[in-house]
Protein backbone atom coordinates (compact mmCIF):
# COMPACT_ATOMS: atom_id res chain seq x y z
CA UNK A 1 0.00 0.00 0.00
CA UNK A 2 0.72 3.43 -0.74
CA UNK A 3 2.19 5.27 2.32
CA UNK A 4 -0.30 8.49 2.66
CA UNK A 5 0.59 9.52 6.49
CA UNK A 6 0.75 13.20 7.43
CA UNK A 7 4.85 12.67 7.89
CA UNK A 8 4.81 11.56 3.98
CA UNK A 9 2.41 14.09 2.77
CA UNK A 10 5.00 16.87 4.16
CA UNK A 11 8.19 14.67 3.12
CA UNK A 12 6.91 15.01 -0.34
CA UNK A 13 6.25 18.66 -0.59
CA UNK A 14 9.07 19.24 0.89
CA UNK A 15 11.23 16.87 -1.47
CA UNK A 16 9.31 18.98 -4.42
CA UNK A 17 9.76 22.24 -3.36
CA UNK A 18 13.60 21.93 -2.35
CA UNK A 19 13.79 20.78 -5.88
CA UNK A 20 12.17 23.29 -7.47
CA UNK A 21 14.26 25.77 -5.67
CA UNK A 22 17.18 24.47 -6.22
CA UNK A 23 16.83 24.07 -9.80
CA UNK A 24 15.48 27.82 -10.10
CA UNK A 25 12.37 26.12 -11.59
CA UNK A 26 10.11 29.23 -10.22
CA UNK A 27 6.85 27.49 -12.32
CA UNK A 28 7.21 24.06 -10.76
CA UNK A 29 7.67 26.16 -7.25
CA UNK A 30 4.62 28.12 -7.62
CA UNK A 31 2.31 25.51 -8.96
CA UNK A 32 2.89 23.37 -5.62
CA UNK A 33 0.85 26.09 -4.35
CA UNK A 34 -3.24 26.12 -4.57
CA UNK A 35 -5.04 28.97 -6.00
CA UNK A 36 -6.11 30.16 -2.60
CA UNK A 37 -2.56 29.89 -0.99
CA UNK A 38 -0.60 32.27 1.30
CA UNK A 39 3.21 32.84 1.88
CA UNK A 40 4.45 34.02 4.97
CA UNK A 41 8.13 35.13 5.22
CA UNK A 42 9.51 36.26 8.41
CA UNK A 43 13.09 37.66 7.12
CA UNK A 44 14.22 34.52 5.38
CA UNK A 45 13.29 35.04 1.78
CA UNK A 46 12.89 38.80 1.72
CA UNK A 47 14.65 40.81 4.26
CA UNK A 48 11.48 41.88 5.09
CA UNK A 49 8.41 40.76 6.58
CA UNK A 50 6.08 39.94 4.17
CA UNK A 51 3.25 37.88 3.35
CA UNK A 52 2.76 37.03 -0.74
CA UNK A 53 -1.14 36.10 -1.46
CA UNK A 54 -1.51 34.02 -4.62
CA UNK A 55 0.44 32.34 -7.20
CA UNK A 56 1.13 35.80 -9.37
CA UNK A 57 3.00 37.39 -5.82
CA UNK A 58 4.74 34.03 -5.22
CA UNK A 59 6.30 34.07 -8.55
CA UNK A 60 7.29 37.68 -8.51
CA UNK A 61 8.84 37.55 -5.01
CA UNK A 62 10.68 34.47 -6.11
CA UNK A 63 11.85 36.03 -9.46
CA UNK A 64 13.31 38.96 -7.29
CA UNK A 65 14.95 37.26 -4.35
CA UNK A 66 15.51 32.88 -5.23
CA UNK A 67 18.91 33.55 -6.86
CA UNK A 68 20.51 35.31 -3.99
CA UNK A 69 18.50 33.78 -1.08
CA UNK A 70 19.68 30.27 -2.46
CA UNK A 71 17.31 28.34 -0.20
CA UNK A 72 17.68 24.52 0.07
CA UNK A 73 17.93 21.70 2.77
CA UNK A 74 14.19 21.25 3.02
CA UNK A 75 13.61 18.58 6.01
CA UNK A 76 10.98 17.84 8.63
CA UNK A 77 11.10 18.55 12.03
CA UNK A 78 11.23 15.22 13.18
CA UNK A 79 10.76 16.63 16.90
CA UNK A 80 7.31 17.75 15.72
CA UNK A 81 5.09 14.99 14.28
CA UNK A 82 2.80 16.01 11.41
CA UNK A 83 -0.94 15.86 11.94
CA UNK A 84 -3.89 15.87 9.37
CA UNK A 85 -7.28 17.24 10.69
CA UNK A 86 -10.57 18.80 9.08
CA UNK A 87 -8.88 17.92 5.45
CA UNK A 88 -5.64 19.56 6.18
CA UNK A 89 -2.58 18.39 6.31
CA UNK A 90 -0.07 20.66 8.57
CA UNK A 91 3.74 19.99 9.36
CA UNK A 92 6.61 21.63 10.59
CA UNK A 93 10.50 22.12 8.94
CA UNK A 94 13.82 23.24 8.96
CA UNK A 95 15.69 24.79 5.95
CA UNK A 96 18.73 27.17 5.32
CA UNK A 97 19.26 30.15 3.36
CA UNK A 98 23.18 31.09 1.76
CA UNK A 99 23.69 33.08 4.93
CA UNK A 100 20.77 31.93 7.69
CA UNK A 101 19.17 28.95 9.24
CA UNK A 102 15.31 28.84 8.95
CA UNK A 103 12.44 27.10 10.47
CA UNK A 104 8.78 26.79 9.13
CA UNK A 105 5.54 25.93 8.79
CA UNK A 106 3.18 24.37 6.03
CA UNK A 107 -0.25 23.65 5.51
CA UNK A 108 -1.38 21.49 2.93
CA UNK A 109 -5.21 21.37 1.03
CA UNK A 110 -5.65 18.92 -1.84
CA UNK A 111 -2.25 18.08 -1.69
CA UNK A 112 -0.96 21.20 -2.09
CA UNK A 113 0.33 24.06 0.15
CA UNK A 114 -2.38 26.66 1.50
CA UNK A 115 -0.21 28.45 3.91
CA UNK A 116 3.64 28.42 3.96
CA UNK A 117 5.28 30.30 6.72
CA UNK A 118 9.08 30.68 6.58
CA UNK A 119 11.12 32.58 9.62
CA UNK A 120 14.96 33.00 9.94
CA UNK A 121 16.16 31.38 12.94
CA UNK A 122 19.76 32.15 13.35
CA UNK A 123 22.89 33.58 10.89
CA UNK A 124 25.18 31.22 9.79
CA UNK A 125 28.30 32.29 11.82
CA UNK A 126 27.05 34.68 14.10
CA UNK A 127 24.86 32.25 16.00
CA UNK A 128 23.80 33.38 19.54
CA UNK A 129 26.33 31.99 22.95
CA UNK A 130 23.74 29.63 24.06
CA UNK A 131 23.53 25.93 24.72
CA UNK A 132 26.54 24.68 23.51
CA UNK A 133 27.83 27.57 22.73
CA UNK A 134 27.23 29.21 26.64
CA UNK A 135 30.31 31.05 27.06
CA UNK A 136 32.73 29.45 29.89
CA UNK A 137 32.35 32.71 32.19
CA UNK A 138 35.16 31.40 34.47
CA UNK A 139 38.82 31.46 32.67
CA UNK A 140 40.79 29.00 34.01
CA UNK A 141 44.34 29.35 34.07
CA UNK A 142 46.48 32.09 35.34
CA UNK A 143 46.47 35.77 33.45
CA UNK A 144 48.57 38.62 35.28
CA UNK A 145 46.67 41.10 33.44
CA UNK A 146 43.59 39.48 33.31
CA UNK A 147 40.28 41.55 34.45
CA UNK A 148 36.86 40.25 36.33
CA UNK A 149 33.97 40.05 34.78
CA UNK A 150 32.69 43.07 36.99
CA UNK A 151 35.55 44.65 35.28
CA UNK A 152 35.07 44.62 32.08
CA UNK A 153 31.38 45.02 32.36
CA UNK A 154 32.47 48.37 34.42
CA UNK A 155 34.60 49.00 31.44
CA UNK A 156 32.11 48.89 29.05
CA UNK A 157 30.07 50.92 30.15
CA UNK A 158 32.16 53.65 31.06
CA UNK A 159 33.22 53.37 26.99
CA UNK A 160 30.10 53.02 25.13
CA UNK A 161 28.72 55.99 23.52
CA UNK A 162 31.86 58.24 24.66
CA UNK A 163 35.04 56.43 23.19
CA UNK A 164 32.89 53.52 21.52
CA UNK A 165 29.95 54.42 19.59
CA UNK A 166 27.02 51.70 19.39
CA UNK A 167 26.15 50.29 16.54
CA UNK A 168 22.37 50.74 17.89
CA UNK A 169 20.24 53.00 19.91
CA UNK A 170 16.88 52.28 21.17
CA UNK A 171 14.55 54.57 22.26
CA UNK A 172 12.50 53.76 24.38
CA UNK A 173 13.11 51.26 27.66
CA UNK A 174 10.07 49.34 28.08
CA UNK A 175 9.29 46.05 27.69
CA UNK A 176 10.05 46.61 23.99
CA UNK A 177 13.02 47.81 24.26
CA UNK A 178 14.43 45.69 26.89
CA UNK A 179 13.47 42.68 25.07
CA UNK A 180 15.22 43.70 21.72
CA UNK A 181 18.55 44.55 23.70
CA UNK A 182 18.59 41.40 25.36
CA UNK A 183 18.39 40.04 21.80
CA UNK A 184 21.22 42.53 20.60
CA UNK A 185 23.01 41.57 23.58
CA UNK A 186 22.99 38.05 22.74
CA UNK A 187 23.66 38.61 19.16
CA UNK A 188 26.97 40.82 20.14
CA UNK A 189 25.74 44.26 18.55
CA UNK A 190 26.67 47.53 20.97
CA UNK A 191 23.41 48.88 21.62
CA UNK A 192 22.30 51.46 23.92
CA UNK A 193 18.80 51.34 25.29
CA UNK A 194 17.56 55.35 26.22
CA UNK A 195 15.18 55.86 28.84
CA UNK A 196 13.94 59.42 30.60
CA UNK A 197 12.46 57.50 33.73
CA UNK A 198 14.45 56.69 36.23
CA UNK A 199 14.49 53.10 36.55
CA UNK A 200 13.62 50.11 34.28
CA UNK A 201 10.13 49.20 34.77
CA UNK A 202 9.33 52.51 35.29
CA UNK A 203 6.74 52.80 32.54
CA UNK A 204 4.58 50.31 34.44
CA UNK A 205 5.30 51.45 37.96
CA UNK A 206 4.38 55.07 37.00
CA UNK A 207 0.35 54.08 35.46
CA UNK A 208 -2.26 53.90 37.65
CA UNK A 209 -2.08 51.72 40.89
CA UNK A 210 -4.56 49.20 39.63
CA UNK A 211 -3.03 48.18 36.41
CA UNK A 212 -2.12 44.97 36.12
CA UNK A 213 -1.41 42.81 33.11
CA UNK A 214 -5.01 41.71 30.88
CA UNK A 215 -2.93 38.86 29.22
CA UNK A 216 -1.95 35.20 31.19
CA UNK A 217 1.11 34.80 32.30
CA UNK A 218 1.96 31.96 29.59
CA UNK A 219 1.57 34.77 26.71
CA UNK A 220 3.92 37.27 28.02
CA UNK A 221 7.36 35.86 28.99
CA UNK A 222 10.20 37.53 27.63
CA UNK A 223 12.93 36.13 25.42
CA UNK A 224 15.60 33.88 27.28
CA UNK A 225 13.97 34.92 30.88
CA UNK A 226 10.49 32.84 31.34
CA UNK A 227 8.47 34.10 34.23
CA UNK A 228 8.57 31.23 37.12
CA UNK A 229 6.36 28.68 37.59
CA UNK A 230 4.38 30.38 40.54
CA UNK A 231 4.52 33.70 38.39
CA UNK A 232 0.94 35.40 38.47
CA UNK A 233 -1.53 34.66 36.21
CA UNK A 234 -1.90 38.53 36.03
CA UNK A 235 0.96 40.30 37.49
CA UNK A 236 0.00 43.49 38.65
CA UNK A 237 1.85 46.28 37.68
CA UNK A 238 4.99 47.22 40.01
CA UNK A 239 5.49 43.55 39.98
CA UNK A 240 5.83 43.59 36.02
CA UNK A 241 8.32 46.37 37.24
CA UNK A 242 10.42 44.72 39.08
CA UNK A 243 10.82 42.17 36.98
CA UNK A 244 11.84 44.11 33.57
CA UNK A 245 14.39 45.65 36.63
CA UNK A 246 15.85 42.50 37.29
CA UNK A 247 15.58 41.47 33.52
CA UNK A 248 17.54 44.37 32.63
CA UNK A 249 20.15 43.97 34.78
CA UNK A 250 20.67 40.16 34.66
CA UNK A 251 20.58 39.90 30.71
CA UNK A 252 23.62 42.59 31.18
CA UNK A 253 21.90 45.51 28.81
CA UNK A 254 23.84 49.14 28.30
CA UNK A 255 20.65 51.00 29.94
CA UNK A 256 20.33 54.81 30.17
CA UNK A 257 17.79 55.73 32.40
CA UNK A 258 16.84 59.20 33.06
CA UNK A 259 17.97 60.15 29.65
CA UNK A 260 15.86 62.14 27.52
CA UNK A 261 16.47 62.13 23.44
CA UNK A 262 16.37 65.60 22.23
CA UNK A 263 16.76 65.43 18.26
CA UNK A 264 17.72 62.71 16.03
CA UNK A 265 18.99 63.16 12.29
CA UNK A 266 20.38 61.17 9.15
CA UNK A 267 23.30 61.97 7.51
CA UNK A 268 22.52 60.14 3.62
CA UNK A 269 26.40 60.14 2.95
CA UNK A 270 27.78 58.70 6.19
CA UNK A 271 24.79 56.37 6.68
CA UNK A 272 24.95 57.27 10.35
CA UNK A 273 22.86 59.14 12.73
CA UNK A 274 23.23 62.23 15.12
CA UNK A 275 21.41 61.34 18.38
CA UNK A 276 21.56 64.15 21.21
CA UNK A 277 20.44 63.25 24.03
CA UNK A 278 20.57 64.64 27.71
CA UNK A 279 21.85 62.53 30.59
CA UNK A 280 23.09 64.10 34.26
CA UNK A 281 22.71 67.34 33.40
CA UNK A 282 24.90 67.20 30.35
CA UNK A 283 24.17 66.78 26.56
CA UNK A 284 25.65 63.71 24.52
CA UNK A 285 26.34 63.42 21.22
CA UNK A 286 25.84 59.06 19.90
CA UNK A 287 26.30 58.32 16.63
CA UNK A 288 24.57 55.04 16.07
CA UNK A 289 24.23 53.41 12.32
CA UNK A 290 20.71 52.20 13.17
CA UNK A 291 17.85 53.97 15.35
CA UNK A 292 15.00 51.98 16.99
CA UNK A 293 11.97 53.56 18.09
CA UNK A 294 10.47 51.50 20.54
CA UNK A 295 7.60 53.69 22.39
CA UNK A 296 5.37 51.19 22.63
CA UNK A 297 2.65 50.32 19.99
CA UNK A 298 0.64 53.59 20.42
CA UNK A 299 2.03 57.04 19.84
CA UNK A 300 1.64 60.37 21.86
CA UNK A 301 -1.26 60.41 24.04
CA UNK A 302 -4.29 61.39 21.79
CA UNK A 303 -6.09 64.23 24.00
CA UNK A 304 -9.41 65.28 22.44
CA UNK A 305 -9.96 69.11 21.62
CA UNK A 306 -13.32 70.38 23.27
CA UNK A 307 -14.73 73.93 23.40
CA UNK A 308 -14.27 75.13 26.99
CA UNK A 309 -11.32 72.84 27.96
CA UNK A 310 -9.49 76.17 28.84
CA UNK A 311 -12.39 77.54 31.13
CA UNK A 312 -12.48 74.07 33.38
CA UNK A 313 -11.69 74.76 37.00
CA UNK A 314 -11.29 71.20 38.00
CA UNK A 315 -8.57 68.88 36.81
CA UNK A 316 -7.73 67.08 33.32
CA UNK A 317 -5.80 64.25 32.84
CA UNK A 318 -4.81 61.78 29.92
CA UNK A 319 -5.08 58.18 31.18
CA UNK A 320 -1.28 57.67 30.90
CA UNK A 321 -1.19 60.29 33.32
CA UNK A 322 -3.57 59.16 35.70
CA UNK A 323 -1.54 58.87 39.36
CA UNK A 324 -4.96 56.71 40.46
CA UNK A 325 -8.03 57.17 42.44
CA UNK A 326 -6.68 58.31 46.06
CA UNK A 327 -6.88 62.15 45.54
CA UNK A 328 -10.65 61.73 44.31
CA UNK A 329 -12.76 60.16 47.29
CA UNK A 330 -16.19 61.84 47.08
CA UNK A 331 -15.60 63.72 44.22
CA UNK A 332 -17.16 63.37 40.82
CA UNK A 333 -15.05 62.29 37.98
CA UNK A 334 -16.06 61.56 34.14
CA UNK A 335 -13.97 59.20 32.24
CA UNK A 336 -14.12 59.79 28.47
CA UNK A 337 -13.24 56.39 26.53
CA UNK A 338 -14.76 52.89 27.39
CA UNK A 339 -11.85 50.63 26.43
CA UNK A 340 -9.91 48.16 28.85
CA UNK A 341 -7.87 52.01 30.36
CA UNK A 342 -11.10 53.81 30.88
CA UNK A 343 -12.76 50.36 32.38
CA UNK A 344 -9.61 49.89 35.20
CA UNK A 345 -9.04 53.70 36.21
CA UNK A 346 -13.59 54.00 36.70
CA UNK A 347 -13.12 50.64 38.92
CA UNK A 348 -10.40 52.15 40.70
CA UNK A 349 -11.91 55.71 41.20
CA UNK A 350 -15.42 53.72 42.31
CA UNK A 351 -13.50 51.63 44.54
CA UNK A 352 -11.62 54.53 46.24
CA UNK A 353 -15.30 56.45 47.00
CA UNK A 354 -15.37 58.69 43.99
CA UNK A 355 -18.60 59.34 42.01
CA UNK A 356 -17.26 58.17 38.55
CA UNK A 357 -19.33 58.15 34.97
CA UNK A 358 -18.16 56.23 31.98
CA UNK A 359 -18.59 58.21 28.82
CA UNK A 360 -18.63 55.84 25.59
CA UNK A 361 -19.19 57.78 22.77
CA UNK A 362 -18.71 54.85 20.47
CA UNK A 363 -18.85 51.27 20.39
CA UNK A 364 -16.94 48.69 22.37
CA UNK A 365 -15.65 44.85 22.13
CA UNK A 366 -15.63 43.31 25.74
CA UNK A 367 -14.62 39.70 26.39
CA UNK A 368 -14.26 37.99 29.73
CA UNK A 369 -10.78 37.41 30.64
CA UNK A 370 -11.56 34.02 31.92
CA UNK A 371 -13.55 32.83 28.43
CA UNK A 372 -10.58 34.61 26.73
CA UNK A 373 -7.92 32.55 28.55
CA UNK A 374 -10.36 29.49 27.77
CA UNK A 375 -11.56 29.32 24.40
CA UNK A 376 -9.22 32.07 22.85
CA UNK A 377 -5.91 31.35 24.35
CA UNK A 378 -6.51 27.97 25.89
CA UNK A 379 -4.84 25.72 23.20
CA UNK A 380 -1.90 28.05 22.91
CA UNK A 381 -0.81 29.89 25.98
CA UNK A 382 -2.36 28.05 29.03
CA UNK A 383 -1.19 25.47 31.92
CA UNK A 384 -3.16 23.37 29.37
CA UNK A 385 -1.27 23.71 26.93
CA UNK A 386 2.29 23.52 28.65
CA UNK A 387 0.74 20.09 29.79
CA UNK A 388 0.14 19.18 26.50
CA UNK A 389 3.41 19.52 25.05
CA UNK A 390 3.40 23.24 24.09
CA UNK A 391 6.34 25.71 24.00
CA UNK A 392 6.10 29.25 24.22
CA UNK A 393 8.35 29.26 20.84
CA UNK A 394 5.72 26.75 19.14
CA UNK A 395 2.75 28.60 20.08
CA UNK A 396 3.94 31.91 18.94
CA UNK A 397 5.06 30.17 15.88
CA UNK A 398 1.45 28.74 15.61
CA UNK A 399 0.00 32.15 15.57
CA UNK A 400 2.36 33.68 13.09
CA UNK A 401 1.58 30.96 10.60
CA UNK A 402 -1.88 32.24 10.13
CA UNK A 403 -1.66 34.84 7.38
CA UNK A 404 -3.62 38.00 8.05
CA UNK A 405 -5.92 38.01 5.42
CA UNK A 406 -7.66 34.72 6.63
CA UNK A 407 -7.16 35.36 10.65
CA UNK A 408 -10.54 36.41 11.05
CA UNK A 409 -11.99 33.29 9.76
CA UNK A 410 -10.33 31.50 12.83
CA UNK A 411 -10.89 33.86 14.92
CA UNK A 412 -14.91 34.63 14.27
CA UNK A 413 -15.93 30.81 15.46
CA UNK A 414 -14.46 31.26 18.53
CA UNK A 415 -15.92 34.81 19.41
CA UNK A 416 -19.31 32.67 18.41
CA UNK A 417 -18.53 30.38 21.35
CA UNK A 418 -17.33 33.01 24.11
CA UNK A 419 -20.78 35.03 22.78
CA UNK A 420 -23.12 32.28 23.35
CA UNK A 421 -21.38 31.16 26.73
CA UNK A 422 -21.50 34.49 27.97
CA UNK A 423 -25.39 35.15 27.01
CA UNK A 424 -26.54 36.80 30.14
CA UNK A 425 -23.38 38.60 30.68
CA UNK A 426 -23.69 40.78 27.75
CA UNK A 427 -27.51 41.34 27.76
CA UNK A 428 -27.35 42.67 31.52
CA UNK A 429 -24.42 44.94 29.73
CA UNK A 430 -26.27 46.18 26.97
CA UNK A 431 -29.26 46.69 29.29
CA UNK A 432 -27.47 49.26 31.27
CA UNK A 433 -26.96 51.16 28.13
CA UNK A 434 -23.38 49.92 27.06
CA UNK A 435 -23.00 49.92 23.50
CA UNK A 436 -21.44 46.48 22.51
CA UNK A 437 -19.56 45.26 19.13
CA UNK A 438 -17.37 42.14 18.14
CA UNK A 439 -15.78 44.07 15.59
CA UNK A 440 -16.50 44.78 12.04
CA UNK A 441 -16.81 41.13 10.95
CA UNK A 442 -17.44 39.86 14.27
CA UNK A 443 -13.80 38.16 14.99
CA UNK A 444 -13.81 39.72 18.16
CA UNK A 445 -10.45 41.09 20.37
CA UNK A 446 -7.36 40.00 18.46
CA UNK A 447 -8.50 41.17 15.03
CA UNK A 448 -9.46 44.80 16.72
CA UNK A 449 -5.68 44.62 18.18
CA UNK A 450 -4.20 43.49 15.20
CA UNK A 451 -6.07 46.38 13.06
CA UNK A 452 -5.88 49.57 15.13
CA UNK A 453 -5.18 48.87 18.74
CA UNK A 454 -8.48 49.69 20.09
CA UNK A 455 -11.85 49.06 20.88
CA UNK A 456 -11.72 46.48 23.48
CA UNK A 457 -11.66 45.67 27.17
CA UNK A 458 -10.56 42.52 28.95
CA UNK A 459 -13.32 42.20 31.86
CA UNK A 460 -11.19 41.54 34.65
CA UNK A 461 -14.45 43.07 36.47
CA UNK A 462 -15.46 46.38 35.51
CA UNK A 463 -18.25 45.03 33.61
CA UNK A 464 -19.94 43.94 37.32
CA UNK A 465 -19.85 47.51 37.86
CA UNK A 466 -20.87 48.88 35.00
CA UNK A 467 -24.04 46.42 34.68
CA UNK A 468 -25.80 47.18 38.17
CA UNK A 469 -24.57 51.08 37.74
CA UNK A 470 -22.49 51.34 40.44
CA UNK A 471 -20.03 52.52 37.82
CA UNK A 472 -22.67 55.57 36.34
CA UNK A 473 -22.94 55.04 32.56
CA UNK A 474 -23.64 57.57 29.49
CA UNK A 475 -23.56 56.02 25.32
CA UNK A 476 -24.28 57.47 22.37
CA UNK A 477 -23.47 60.87 23.00
CA UNK A 478 -20.74 62.80 22.32
CA UNK A 479 -19.28 66.13 24.12
CA UNK A 480 -20.80 69.84 23.01
CA UNK A 481 -18.77 71.62 25.70
CA UNK A 482 -17.04 72.05 28.97
CA UNK A 483 -17.97 74.77 31.18
CA UNK A 484 -16.19 75.61 34.48
CA UNK A 485 -17.73 72.76 36.57
CA UNK A 486 -19.18 70.51 33.88
CA UNK A 487 -19.36 68.68 30.55
CA UNK A 488 -22.28 69.28 28.24
CA UNK A 489 -23.12 66.66 26.07
CA UNK A 490 -24.55 66.89 22.67
CA UNK A 491 -27.82 66.63 23.57
CA UNK A 492 -27.59 69.08 26.46
CA UNK A 493 -27.28 66.81 29.77
CA UNK A 494 -24.64 68.17 31.59
CA UNK A 495 -21.74 66.07 33.80
CA UNK A 496 -20.83 67.54 36.80
CA UNK A 497 -16.61 66.96 37.37
CA UNK A 498 -14.44 68.22 39.10
CA UNK A 499 -11.56 65.74 36.84
CA UNK A 500 -12.18 64.66 33.32
CA UNK A 501 -9.47 62.17 32.24
CA UNK A 502 -9.04 61.41 29.03
CA UNK A 503 -9.16 57.69 28.43
CA UNK A 504 -8.90 58.24 24.60
CA UNK A 505 -5.99 56.74 23.31
CA UNK A 506 -2.26 57.00 21.32
CA UNK A 507 -1.82 58.21 17.98
CA UNK A 508 0.52 56.44 15.37
CA UNK A 509 4.20 55.78 16.48
CA UNK A 510 5.43 57.60 13.70
CA UNK A 511 4.08 61.00 15.52
CA UNK A 512 6.99 60.44 17.99
CA UNK A 513 9.33 60.47 14.80
CA UNK A 514 8.09 63.77 13.96
CA UNK A 515 9.02 64.72 17.26
CA UNK A 516 13.05 63.20 17.25
CA UNK A 517 13.57 63.45 13.76
CA UNK A 518 11.17 65.58 11.55
CA UNK A 519 7.08 66.03 10.47
CA UNK A 520 8.98 64.80 6.49
CA UNK A 521 10.56 61.31 7.57
CA UNK A 522 7.82 61.15 9.72
CA UNK A 523 5.15 61.21 6.13
CA UNK A 524 7.95 59.43 4.67
CA UNK A 525 7.64 56.32 6.67
CA UNK A 526 4.04 57.12 7.25
CA UNK A 527 1.59 55.43 9.78
CA UNK A 528 2.45 52.60 11.81
CA UNK A 529 0.24 49.80 13.07
CA UNK A 530 -2.98 48.45 11.04
CA UNK A 531 -2.94 45.75 8.37
CA UNK A 532 -5.38 47.77 5.45
CA UNK A 533 -8.79 45.80 6.53
CA UNK A 534 -10.74 48.75 5.56
CA UNK A 535 -12.97 48.08 8.95
CA UNK A 536 -12.84 50.82 11.72
CA UNK A 537 -9.54 52.92 11.92
CA UNK A 538 -7.69 51.03 9.97
CA UNK A 539 -8.31 52.00 6.36
CA UNK A 540 -6.79 50.26 3.14
CA UNK A 541 -5.81 49.41 0.83
CA UNK A 542 -4.44 46.27 2.17
CA UNK A 543 -1.18 46.01 3.65
CA UNK A 544 -0.53 42.02 5.08
CA UNK A 545 1.25 42.60 7.66
CA UNK A 546 1.77 45.75 10.72
CA UNK A 547 2.64 48.97 8.80
CA UNK A 548 6.14 49.57 9.71
CA UNK A 549 6.55 47.32 12.75
CA UNK A 550 9.39 45.13 13.24
CA UNK A 551 10.95 45.75 9.37
CA UNK A 552 12.46 47.87 6.97
CA UNK A 553 10.92 51.25 6.41
CA UNK A 554 10.68 54.08 3.70
CA UNK A 555 13.55 55.74 6.02
CA UNK A 556 16.78 54.15 5.72
CA UNK A 557 18.03 53.08 9.07
CA UNK A 558 15.03 53.66 11.17
CA UNK A 559 13.04 51.18 12.76
CA UNK A 560 9.51 50.62 15.08
CA UNK A 561 9.19 47.81 17.49
CA UNK A 562 6.70 47.84 19.78
CA UNK A 563 2.95 45.79 20.60
CA UNK A 564 2.45 43.78 23.86
CA UNK A 565 4.69 41.50 25.82
CA UNK A 566 3.91 38.33 22.94
CA UNK A 567 4.97 40.39 20.37
CA UNK A 568 7.91 42.15 21.88
CA UNK A 569 9.44 38.65 22.47
CA UNK A 570 8.82 36.72 19.63
CA UNK A 571 8.99 39.61 16.91
CA UNK A 572 12.30 41.38 18.70
CA UNK A 573 14.13 38.24 16.94
CA UNK A 574 13.33 39.10 13.27
CA UNK A 575 14.40 42.60 14.15
CA UNK A 576 17.83 41.88 15.74
CA UNK A 577 18.54 39.43 13.12
CA UNK A 578 18.05 42.47 10.55
CA UNK A 579 20.05 44.23 12.39
CA UNK A 580 23.08 42.07 13.25
CA UNK A 581 22.61 41.00 9.59
CA UNK A 582 23.38 44.98 8.41
CA UNK A 583 26.37 45.07 11.33
CA UNK A 584 27.99 42.02 9.26
CA UNK A 585 27.48 43.79 6.31
CA UNK A 586 25.68 40.59 4.74
CA UNK A 587 23.72 41.83 1.76
CA UNK A 588 19.98 42.24 2.47
CA UNK A 589 17.90 43.00 -0.71
CA UNK A 590 14.36 43.72 0.92
CA UNK A 591 11.66 42.35 -1.24
CA UNK A 592 8.60 44.39 -1.03
CA UNK A 593 9.43 47.32 1.05
CA UNK A 594 6.05 48.96 2.05
CA UNK A 595 4.18 51.99 0.29
CA UNK A 596 3.20 55.15 2.23
CA UNK A 597 -0.81 55.38 2.10
CA UNK A 598 -1.26 56.71 5.33
CA UNK A 599 0.53 59.63 7.36
CA UNK A 600 -0.76 59.62 10.58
Amino acid sequence: MLDDSPQTKIDNILAKLEKALAGGDIEAAVNLFQADCYWRDLVTFTWNLKTMEGHDQIRDMLKSQLASIKPGRFRQDEKELASQNDGITDGWFEFETAVARGYGHVRLKNGLIWTLLTTMSELKGHEEPKGLLRPMGAEHGSDAGRRTWKEKREAEAAELGFSEQPYVVIIGGGQGGIALGARLRQLGVPTIIVERNERPGDSWRKRYKSLCLHDPVWYDHLPYIPFPENWPVFAPKDKIGDWLEMYTKVMELNYWSSTSCKSASYDEATREWTVVVERDGREIVLKPKQLVLATGMSGKANVPKFKGQDVFKGEQQHSSQHPGPDAYRGKKVVVVGSNNSAHDICAALWEGGADVTMLQRSSTHIVKSDSLMEIGLGDLYSERAVAAGMTTRKADLIFASLPYRIMHEFQVPIYNKIREKDAAFYERLEKAGFMLDFGDDESGLFMKYLRRGSGYYIDVGACELVADGRIKLVSGVGVEKLTETSIVLEDGRELEADLIVYATGYGSMNGWAADLISQDVADKVGKCWGLGSSTTKDPGPWEGEQRNMWKPTRQDALWFHGGNLHQSRHYSQYLSLQLKARKEGIATDIYGLQEVHHKS
